[in-house]
């Protein structure tokens, strides 16, 4: 628990199955990881019913990110703005009571135009609003997954140049070439580390004991 980044591992699937999680989580489990105290998903199908399945005790929390850019990409540009702009009181409201007021405010007002937005907001809130319990660092920390998404943009960069690999293991020896060159420059720690330490030191408790 020292506030740095790491990989745990790189994979070529197929497709990404609730199998396909699940391989990838018991590998996890199999090799040490005792327990995940959160975990921030992209909305990919069975990817919180395998880390259930594995890790009955992670919290899950869906990137905002990704539901902002999902929900918002039929709106037309002439309302974007205004639109965004009433969606954000819910994503960065204080508390979840607020958020939520907020969202029926908004399912109100734009419902008729986007009805599909405010119902994806509501349909899948109970991963949206798990951060909401915690401190404004903690927020920050679990938000969305734009630190994988980053890493994975410097992935296409090297890949990009070969679109046709002899077989998994040349397209993973290239990867992870690569990740090692990426990952030399995480040498560092969260600034904010020590407080976001001891934020889970107490929702976490018996937890961060066991471990």
């Amino acid at each position: 628990m020292e506030g740095r980044k790491d990989v745990l591992g790189m994979y070529v699937g197929q497709n990404e199955s609730a199998k396909f999680w699940l391989s990838i989580l018991n590998g996890l489990k199999n090799r040490g990881v005792e327990d995940i105290l959160i975990a921030c998903v992209d909305g990919l199908t069975g990817f919180p019913q395998a880390i259930e399945a594995v890790f009955p005790q992670t919290e899950i929390q869906q990137c905002i990110i990704h539901q902002i850019r999902n929900t918002t990409k039929f709106v037309s540009y002439k309302e974007i703005k205004p639109l965004m702009a009433d969606l954000k009181r819910v994503y960065a409201a204080p508390t979840e009571e607020v958020a939520l007021a907020e969202l029926d405010s908004f399912d109100e007002k734009w419902s008729g135009k986007y009805p599909k937005i405010a119902k994806s907001w509501k349909d899948n809130w109970a991963n949206l609003s798990t951060y909401f319990k915690y401190p404004e660092a903690v927020r920050r920390l679990i938000y969305t997954t734009n630190t994988i998404e980053g890493f994975n943009r410097q992935l296409r960069k090297v890949t990009k140049s070969k679109t046709v690999f002899p077989s998994d293991d040349s397209l993973l020896k290239m990867l992870y070439l690569a990740m090692i060159d990426i990952t030399k420059k995480w040498t560092g720690h969260r600034q904010d580390w020590g407080q976001i330490h001891s934020q889970l030191e107490i929702f976490f408790e018996e937890r961060l004991e066991r471990l």
